[in-house]
């Protein structure tokens, strides 16, 4: 299908633009029991009006089934499936509650079998990550340690429901020096790379999806920083391979395994980018995608207008706070 460009569209490619900005200039007391009782029952309180309070900002649509639907659809779609990308603004305070609370109903309904992956972390920071999770290393440590993004504190809830929860969690992108590697040096300086190095990464040479997917990076990119590079692109590509081959790595030896991957919108929508990689690596996979974005129309779209986009549409309300 023709690809036609839209308000949306625009919005996208700010989204990209600062995706990649971002990926290269990171950096008891005691009291009475009446009174935790009167507080407890005040969070539980506010807790329940937030909740009600987002449900008003936001709208899942199945486009199969051509209707307004719950979360609870989504999750028991999962029980034949084997992958769930939530396509993100990385921006977007609904987008993140929707995300967690995604998340949180995957696991009550599949237990065990849900594994979280993320485009936040970086392949060569699993370990910092997993021992974070066993409990080896506190907070503190957790954060000097890791490469966090700017704004973790949209992802730590996820991170300590998987913590509490033991759940596992795939530390799934490549490692930004290297994806910075490729859009200053091309492709080929991977291959001057140690074989310690390598380990961190997809195996070389990698896909780069010609044909659509390329197509929409460089119309969204044509404006943006270093838009006129090819080299950008291909630096684009690692991301989606690598995040691929880590949630196939993962599917590979943990079979009967859900994975839920958290990911910038642009890398799964219409199951190109990161989706398309994973499908090439295992035909058999049956994943599902989410996008996810904030729109003007959310409380009375055009579904047709957006569909196409994935199995499930999640428009939110593009006047609440942005969380950066």
């Amino acid at each position: 299908m023709k690809y036609i460009p839209s308000g949306r569209f625009l919005g996208e490619r700010k989204s990209v633009c600062a995706e990649w900005k971002t990926y290269f200039t990171f950096t008891q007391t005691t009291v009475h029991m009446r009174w935790i009782t009167t507080l407890a029952a005040f969070i539980f309180s506010w807790s329940s009006y937030a909740q009600d309070s987002m449900n008003a900002h936001y709208k899942i649509y199945d486009t199969h089934a051509k209707q307004v639907i719950t979360i609870d659809k989504i999750v028991a779609d999962m029980a034949d499936a084997d992958v769930l990308f939530f396509g993100e603004e990385h921006n977007d305070s609904a987008g993140h509650y929707l995300e967690n609370k995604i998340f949180h109903a995957l696991h009550s309904q599949y237990g065990d079998q849900v594994i979280l992956s993320m485009e936040m972390f970086e392949t060569d920071n699993q370990l910092v990550l997993n021992e974070y999770l066993g409990g080896t290393i506190d907070e503190a440590r957790f954060s000097r340690d890791l490469r966090l993004w700017s704004n973790y504190k949209d992802y730590r809830p996820m991170i300590e429901y998987a913590k509490q929860n033991k759940i596992p969690v795939i530390a799934a992108n490549s490692p930004r020096r290297y994806v910075n590697l490729v859009s200053r040096r091309g492709m080929k300086s991977l291959d001057s790379l140690s074989k310690d190095a390598k380990k961190f990464l997809p195996p070389l040479p990698y896909d780069t999806l010609p044909g659509r997917y390329r197509e929409k990076f460089v119309e969204i990119m044509k404006d943006g920083p270093g838009g006129n590079n090819p080299n950008v692109y291909y630096s684009q590509s690692l991301w989606d391979a690598g995040m691929s081959y880590s949630i196939y790595s993962f599917l590979k030896k943990n079979k009967h395994k859900k994975v839920f991957h958290c990911v910038g919108g642009f890398h799964c929508e219409e199951k190109l980018g990161t989706a398309a990689q994973l499908q090439m690596r295992n035909k058999k996979l049956k994943i599902l995608n989410i996008a996810s974005f904030s729109d003007a129309s959310f409380n009375n779209p055009d579904w047709e207008k957006f569909s196409y986009r994935g199995d499930y549409i999640i428009l939110t309300n593009p006047d609440l706070k942005k969380t950066f």
